[in-house]
């Protein structure tokens, strides 16, 4: 089961991970921002869904359902995110792109804010990779006697 769920969950990481960074670079209005957005959410993608998967499973097993998975994806996804956010290093977050635009300026602007960010975006992906993880290993129980 656990084998099986990693690699759902980085399947699904890297789809709604490609949706989630690509989405986050059209506010740059440039091509270039969609496609690095692109790129750095399917490696981001991945890697998150494939740890959110199988802690998923180590948590919510064959009885945890839709809703363990999901607050574990959200814990483990905030936490994870807020490491990463951290570790960008100054000279890569002074040197985006923002083209001028006050959101993105505002973003990239100092380390909390960028964490911040990162954890929110990584918190919404281990969400839903924990959710239907969660649900796809839940096995029914037989209420009737």
């Amino acid at each position: 089961m656990m084998g099986k769920s990693i690699i759902s969950g980085a399947v699904l990481g890297t789809v709604f991970g490609a949706l989630i960074g690509a989405g986050f670079g059209t506010i740059s209005r440039s091509f270039n921002g969609i496609l690095i957005g692109l790129l750095i959410g399917l490696v981001l993608g991945a890697i998150t869904g494939a740890l959110s998967a199988a802690l998923t499973v180590k948590t919510a097993g064959t009885t945890g359902g839709v809703s363990v998975g999901a607050y574990t994806g959200m814990a483990f996804g905030a936490v994870f995110g807020m490491l990463i956010g951290v570790m960008i290093p100054t000279s890569l977050r002074m040197s985006a792109n923002t083209e001028g635009m006050p959101v993105l300026d505002a973003l990239m602007m100092g380390r909390f804010e960028t964490a911040i960010l990162t954890s929110f975006l990584l918190s919404i992906l281990a969400t839903i990779v924990g959710a239907w993880i969660g649900g796809k290993n839940l096995v029914p129980r037989d209420l009737q006697r």
